[in-house]
């Protein structure tokens, strides 16, 4: 009980209602959200609120659709980057490490269940790079039969255009939000973890470009791609990895073979000449790289990368992120490796990748690597090498996890068949 009572004593509704005001705002001019269903507007009682992760703001559009208080599990990392934390603490936030939950972290997401509270979680993590969801941790489904309680969906479409994490600032246009109920607290608690599963994966998969055929929505500067290359860094035409330019803010081009795409005013992008095969969503293309880096490490071509970055860490007392050194940041199947003088020491990090499903990362511009309580923010001399990094980090976990899905199978089976010969 002591620490629901100290969580009520931080929150402040009064602090709450300005950020809700603030949000609606944001929502209103920037996202120009619309509405689509909201079967949380009248909700009594506890819930928690599973959504789809387009972009870093997401939640404005969300956290105006009932006047209750909703309390947001957020990365520390974005936390830590609030410019009042003071304020940040007394509106219902909760900051975690994406990718790892502690016993603190679960204790304060139960506690606003027990108070009969809405509980707000991104189960992906990380909002998209390429307009496609990504993969949910496997503890996320038996996380949420474990709250014991109604389980709502916030289905977010539009605001990946708005704020594509591979560009910077906003771009206006329209936005959609479909908030409904996908489980009450008994159909959960009844529900097989495999259809839970299933369930959850179908509402909240994504890929934006396939939805844009259907709203055909223009955003302000829409066919502007700078930047998209440390997405797309490998050609879909010739394979060469890291030879991809853009020029004129809206054509993309291999600098090897010449195959060259350019962006319309909805985002498409279409080939230009005839040489390849066009590529029509972003999302196509880098599932392409993603499959392709994939059979590579499958058949022993790929065996991890190493790349000599600078690293930063964030630090409490002033409140942002500085700069601690150089480090050559190595990546295996199983491990992270970190080797190199920071702040003024030598140091020689090995991590393990297993519970890594992915990375906090920038493109063309950093990732970063959790170990404890520090985030090594590490910036490798190529910009480029991020998106790739990041993908072999994921293709790892899938590896990982299957190797341990059926090792704990194989145990399985060995235990029964024990018990049958006895």
């Amino acid at each position: 009980m002591k620490h629901k009572n100290e969580k009520r004593k931080q929150f402040n509704m009064f602090y709450y209602r300005i950020v809700r005001l603030i949000a609606a705002g944001f929502s209103l001019f920037a996202f120009q959200r619309k509405i689509v269903r909201n079967e949380l507007k009248h909700h009594k009682g506890p819930c928690v609120v599973i959504a789809n992760h387009e972009a870093s703001l997401d939640f404005v559009n969300l956290i105006g659709t009932t006047r209750r208080p909703m309390h947001f599990v957020i990365s520390r990392a974005f936390y830590n980057t609030l410019p009042c934390k003071w304020f940040s603490s007394k509106v219902g936030l909760i900051p975690k490490q994406q990718f790892q939950t502690t016993l603190k972290n679960i204790r304060e997401m139960k506690n606003v269940i027990l108070d009969g509270g809405i509980l707000v979680i991104y189960p992906a993590g990380l909002m998209c790079e390429d307009g496609r969801s990504t993969p949910i941790p496997s503890a996320t489904y038996s996380f949420l039969q474990w709250l014991g309680t109604d389980v709502f969906v916030a289905k977010t479409s539009g605001t990946y255009f708005s704020m594509p994490k591979w560009a910077s600032g906003i771009r206006r246009g329209r936005t959609y939000l479909d908030v409904y109920k996908l489980y009450s607290k008994e159909e959960v608690a009844e529900v097989s973890l495999c259809d839970l599963r299933e369930k959850v994966d179908a509402a909240l998969s994504f890929d934006a470009y396939r939805d844009q055929e259907q709203l055909l929505v223009k955003y302000k500067t829409g066919s502007n791609i700078d930047g998209l290359e440390n997405v797309l860094y490998m050609c879909p035409h010739c394979l060469t990895e890291f030879s991809m330019r853009v020029r004129a803010h809206n054509s993309i081009y291999c600098e090897e073979c010449g195959f060259e795409e350019v962006s319309d005013e909805y985002a498409f992008l279409h080939r230009k000449g005839k040489r390849g095969k066009e590529y029509r969503y972003v999302s196509k293309w880098s599932r392409l790289i993603y499959d392709n880096l994939q059979k590579r490490i499958h058949a022993g071509l790929e065996e991890g990368m190493s790349l000599p970055c600078s690293v930063s860490v964030f630090n409490p007392e002033r409140r942002k992120l500085e700069p601690v050194g150089q480090a050559t940041v190595s990546l295996s199947l199983h491990h992270f490796h970190i080797q190199g003088t920071l702040s003024g020491e030598q140091t020689d990090l090995t991590i393990p990748t297993a519970n890594f499903a992915s990375l906090p990362f920038k493109p063309g511009k950093y990732f970063e690597i959790q170990h404890g309580d520090v985030s090594y923010r590490c910036f490798p001399e190529e910009g480029m090498t991020v998106m790739k990094f990041v993908n072999m980090v994921k293709i790892y976990y899938e590896i990982n996890s299957a190797a341990h899905e059926k090792e704990h199978a194989e145990r399985e089976a060995h235990v029964k068949a024990h018990a049958h010969a006895t």
